[in-house]
């Protein structure tokens, strides 16, 4: 396969040409070698920028091109699905959006088609990728706020009044849980480092937008009286962190799921006794990282940092959060 993992782009969606493209370009074991869309013009239009050598106008030619390891897919949610089912079937290896999939029972079937097929399959959780996440867990371990005992996360920004963007279809998997709800959800799971025994959600939702819920704020239960608090939303106005209560202290990311552009911005604050302080750990793409994380799954046969599994944990969180939002009642997850 040579040196590099040779990326093919399933799509010209945003997030592929603001964000995985130029990542996986800075990358250091990867590159893109194709890209697709169903508008020929469009594909050809974003290789031209990008300088990618080849470009389809059909999703089903990228996947017979001989010359792709592994596909990235950000179609709209509604279609990580079926696209990765056919990629895994082509012998590909598949970046799938997060979140997987709309439900456990089809993130599942993902999973069991990559083992059969034996292909990577991986969840694109690109923050997780940051170096500032693994010195969180060193902070924590050396105990520099005692005792975790509370995290919450908030996620949200408006566009609301972009109406025919997919987010608000609720056919297509659209809403504030499923898009950025799921990032809290994922780091509160990884923080604690076991399962959610339940949760409570309440949202907001708009006829305007297809019904889909705009805002939701929620309450997950693990064990040992931990909790995740969280709010997402479509329709409020930015924010992007996360925090880390102990007993002693607290830990605070000011953009816990983006990446910082400037090497001197400040990435992670830890509030104790002995006043602030501030850690700078440099600027790092975690789109990047991420790829270069599959290309050494695929290459070096070195597990991913996060199993095809957490896809399926994390979904089933997802679905009881969503249950429990339009039941207005608490949800086990069992």
């Amino acid at each position: 396969m040579g040196n590099k993992l040779r990326f093919g782009i399933m799509s010209t969606a945003r997030i592929a040409r603001n964000s995985m493209i130029p990542g996986i370009l800075k990358s250091e074991r990867c590159e893109v070698t194709v890209i697709a869309s169903r508008n020929k013009d469009k594909a050809a239009e974003v290789a031209e920028h990008f300088n990618i050598p080849k470009y389809y106008g059909s999703y089903e030619a990228l996947l017979d091109d001989p010359e792709i390891d592994a596909v990235y897919i950000p179609l709209p949610n509604h279609l990580h699905k079926p696209w990765t089912i056919k990629a895994i079937m082509a012998g590909k290896h598949v970046l799938c959006e997060k979140p997987a999939a709309l439900n456990e029972v089809d993130v599942r079937q993902m999973v069991d088609a990559a083992k059969e097929h034996k292909v990577v399959f991986a969840e694109a959780f690109m923050y997780r990728y940051h170096p500032k996440h693994a010195r969180v867990r060193e902070l924590i371990d050396c105990g520099e706020i005692g005792e975790v005992r509370s995290i919450h996360g908030s996620f949200t920004f408006n566009n609301a009044a972009d109406k025919g963007n997919v987010r608000y279809s609720k056919e297509m998997g659209g809403g504030s849980i499923y898009d950025v709800g799921c990032y809290p959800i994922s780091a509160a799971r990884m923080i604690y480092g076991q399962e959610p025994l339940a949760i409570t959600a309440h949202a907001s939702y708009s006829e305007d937008h297809d019904g889909v819920d705009m805002m939701a704020h929620g309450l997950l239960e693990f064990e040992n009286g931990l909790g995740l608090t969280f709010e997402c939303g479509m329709w409020a106005y930015s924010r992007c962190s996360l925090e880390i209560s102990g007993s002693e202290g607290r830990i605070e990311l000011p953009s816990a799921f983006g990446w910082e552009r400037m090497e001197d911005q400040a990435q992670i604050l830890i509030h104790t006794a002995k006043g602030t302080r501030e850690e700078r750990l440099g600027a790092h793409n975690h789109f990047a990282l991420q790829a270069d994380a599959i290309a050494a799954a695929v290459k070096d046969g070195i597990p991913l940092p996060y199993s095809p599994e957490d896809a399926i944990q994390n979904i089933r969180v997802i679905d009881a959060c969503l249950e429990s939002a339009r039941t207005s009642t608490r949800v086990l997850i069992g």
